[in-house]
């Protein structure tokens, strides 16, 4: 990577790093009335906090990088002229923050033509700031992490999520009654970025969900890789909406072999 190259991404990751804070604090405020809209089901539903957060992360974005696209979880939407885009989750764990539950977190990805350059995770209930960069390594509050090297179900800690769907769930549900007896134990934190955190952190030993969309995966899923997970779909498909399995190696391949 040349030097150019490398100015470039850190120029992007400290730019996230510091719009996630700006969006942290914005949400810290939290109102005693929430304002609802209902997406694709009655559990499924965003804010006028995941709104204003939106609006505020992309006009920080623009405003320094008005070239740049733009793909936000709220509708936000610009095509790139610069070769980046923003993929952007506001408020992820939406239902956590509802709730004043822990873990909800602010998630900005930057891409190119090849995937993902940089990724943030800033997650202040639970004092974490996970980063990474293409080829740089990942870190939670400036510290290298890396995944788990667990190779067995029997000692494995899994977090997953569940679909709003509610027939889905009725699957999902059958799934993991046969799963669970045969794994240490399974977590359901409810924000699909710091899952993907945790695995790059070692505090989870996989994880596996559908329904995801590219702004629950973009940064969450850099960070896993970059700290040694494998992040893929159903027998090894590219991770996405239909399925994302992460994990270090050798316990990847026995999620897949279960969930395929």
């Amino acid at each position: 990577m040349s030097s150019s190259q490398e100015i470039n991404l850190q120029e992007l990751l400290d730019l996230a790093i510091s719009v996630s804070h700006e969006a942290a604090s914005l949400l810290a405020s939290r109102p005693t009335n929430f304002e609802i809209n209902q997406k694709s089901s009655a559990v499924d539903f965003a804010t006028q906090m995941d709104h204003a957060s939106e609006k505020l992360i992309v006009e920080r974005m623009l405003s320094a990088r008005p070239s740049d696209g733009i793909i936000g979880e709220e509708g936000a939407q610009r095509p790139s002229t610069s070769g980046i885009t923003w993929v952007i989750d506001p408020l992820d764990g939406t239902v956590n923050y509802f709730y004043d539950l822990p873990g909800w977190n602010v998630s900005i990805a930057a891409k190119d033509a090849e995937g993902v350059l940089v990724g943030v995770v800033n997650a202040p209930t639970i004092n974490s700031l996970w980063t990474a960069t293409r080829g740089g390594g990942a870190f939670k509050n400036g510290y290298p992490i890396r995944c788990s090297n667990s190779d067995g179900l029997a000692q494995a800690l899994v977090g997953t999520g569940f679909s709003y769907s509610m027939q889905t769930r009725v699957g999902q549900a059958e799934f993991i009654n046969g799963l669970i007896p045969r794994i240490r134990d399974l977590r359901r934190a409810g924000a699909a970025a710091v899952d993907l955190c945790q695995v790059a952190s070692g505090a989870l030993d996989g994880y596996f969900e559908m329904d995801l969309k590219e702004w629950d995966l973009a940064a969450g899923g850099l960070i896993a890789v970059e700290a040694g997970a494998f992040v893929t779909g159903r027998r090894g498909a590219p991770a996405g909406q239909e399925m994302v399995i992460a994990a270090g190696p050798a316990l990847h391949s026995l999620l897949v072999a279960e969930i395929g």
